[in-house]
């Protein structure tokens, strides 16, 4: 049997525009209370896992979040978080920002989903996100192509490095683009389930596939201990000594 490689793909804790129901692609807002207290939870329920390496998109939101996890973690020699503008998430354009709920349905109707979109038609993000391109006023936001080619970058780096290694690899990312990242590697996965904050899904390489291991778990959280949403336990706000968030992010 080969070395393989598993890949850890966490969803960053919820943000402020998360809580407030807004767009949030490269929008970047801190972490909430409660995003810190559901990472350090997922965190402390992963604390056994030895990560032999750790990348982030190069938004605050996944630092934080990485940060976090390895605060929790046993395990004190896992190298430096290392950011990696590929696994950012949909740029939303100028509907960065706007309220998510009315901003999809818009885009639903624009494209004459008047019902909703079939969320199990593998072509719906594509056709949503090039719609929404085409809605936005000033058609920056990204289309598919443009946002695939930028995660598939990113992806084929990490698999050339890692695969058959036998390594356990953990990746902070988004949404989106983790949903996007399995669907590549397994064909048959549909991409229209969402994932909850601080979740963890799992993908194996042996033997000449990949195989779905975990997909949205928050089963690993340790138990809450009662802390009130405005209250906050202590976390630890220095970021890797050796990025410097402002130079990694894109212009």
């Amino acid at each position: 049997m080969s070395k393989g490689v598993t890949f850890y793909f966490m969803r960053h804790g919820e943000t402020y525009l998360n809580k407030y129901n807004r767009m949030q692609g490269w929008a970047d807002t801190p972490l909430t209370p409660r995003g810190r207290r559901d990472v350090a939870r997922s965190g402390a329920g992963l604390a056994n896992l030895k990560f032999d390496a750790v990348y982030c998109s190069d938004l605050r939101r996944t630092f934080e979040t990485a940060q976090i996890i390895l605060r929790e973690n046993e395990h004190k020699d896992t190298p430096p978080v290392k950011a990696m503008p590929e696994f950012r998430e949909i740029f939303f354009g100028s509907f960065e920002g706007l309220d998510a709920r009315e901003t999809w349905e818009d885009l639903w109707t624009f494209l004459g989903y008047e019902d909703g979109p079939d969320l199990l038609d593998d072509r719906i993000l594509m056709k949503e996100l090039d719609g929404m391109k085409k809605m936005d006023p000033y058609h920056e936001a990204e289309d598919y192509m443009t946002f695939w080619m930028r995660v598939e970058k990113g992806l084929i780096q990490l698999i050339n490095e890692h695969r058959e290694t036998g390594r356990n690899i953990l990746i902070v990312s988004h949404g989106i683009t983790i949903r996007n990242i399995i669907h590549a590697l397994i064909p048959e996965f549909k991409i229209g389930r969402h994932l909850d904050n601080a979740s963890i899904s799992a993908v194996s390489y042996y033997d000449g596939f990949y195989h779905l291991e975990k997909f949205n778990s928050i089963d690993h959280f340790v138990p809450d201990f009662g802390y009130e949403d405005e209250e906050e336990p202590e976390v630890h706000k220095v970021l890797p000594t050796d990025i410097d968030l402002d130079d990694a992010l894109l212009p």
